[in-house]
């Protein structure tokens, strides 16, 4: 069975997609952490980021920074966190969250409830930011 990410590659299922090649896909979080919480995925299924290929991974990562770059500019922060987890869904990604401390990027926190607006004009404002 299809993973909710390669549901979302598909277009089975609606996303805030950011940014996206051939190879990769990234897409706000639909339970974000903090605003502008991005999810970095590879359009291919592979459960855990460690079976992707040292390509793959290196392609990913670039692709990752210009996201991360893109938030940067979207989002009062110190810094854009990299997060490789990988339980809550059975396919590898990455987890790009806008930090001012590490307390930001703690998963215990309360998920944020963002109106579909909002998530828009974040969705828009980080394409828009990664065309400069």
């Amino acid at each position: 069975m299809a993973s909710i990410f390669t549901k979302i590659i598909n277009r089975e299922i609606p996303a805030y997609i950011v940014a996206e090649n051939s190879k990769f896909i990234a897409f706000l979080d639909a339970f974000p952490i903090k605003e502008g919480h991005t999810l970095i995925v590879p359009k291919h299924e592979v459960d855990d980021y460690f079976d992707l290929t040292d390509s793959e991974i290196s392609e990913m990562a670039i692709f990752a920074k210009q996201v991360a770059k893109a938030i940067e500019k979207s989002f009062t922060c110190k810094k854009v966190s990299v997060g490789v987890f990988g339980l809550e869904v059975p396919h590898a990604h990455i987890h790009l969250i806008p930090i001012n401390s590490m307390d930001d990027c703690d998963f215990k926190n309360p998920k944020l409830k963002i109106s579909p607006d909002r998530m828009k004009e974040i969705q828009e404002l980080i394409i828009s930011n990664a065309m400069h």
